[in-house]
């Protein structure tokens, strides 16, 4: 659980919907469908996010319009994700220097 100890404001654990693991940063190859897509759920979750600040709901792990909230948020993670990562020039150096094949970047 998290608290602020110095606003008195308490913010209990909520649930995560999804986790992905990732290692390093890769930028992502997006196709402009996956960029309306990651743009529409980017201003859906803003939307709430404000809605919920003005509004006088509750922090608590049923409140619907924080679980919805999280789960736009996953479905974005899992859009941004699934674009393919690009090779970076040092990681291609040092493929060409050590003989190797030239693999997806781990994430």
């Amino acid at each position: 659980m998290a608290a602020s100890t110095s606003s008195g404001f308490f913010a209990p654990a909520v649930r995560p919907v999804a986790t992905v693991r990732v290692r390093g940063f890769h930028r992502r190859r997006i196709t402009p469908e996956e960029g309306h897509a990651l743009e529409i759920l980017g201003h859906a979750i803003e939307y709430l996010t404000d809605e919920f600040i003005h509004g006088d709901a509750p922090i608590t792990t049923d409140n619907p319009q924080l679980q919805a909230t999280q789960i736009l948020m996953a479905c974005n993670r899992e859009v941004y994700y699934q674009c393919p990562a690009i090779v970076s020039f040092g990681e291609r150096w040092h493929a060409f220097f050590h003989h190797r094949a030239i693999k997806e970047p781990r994430l």
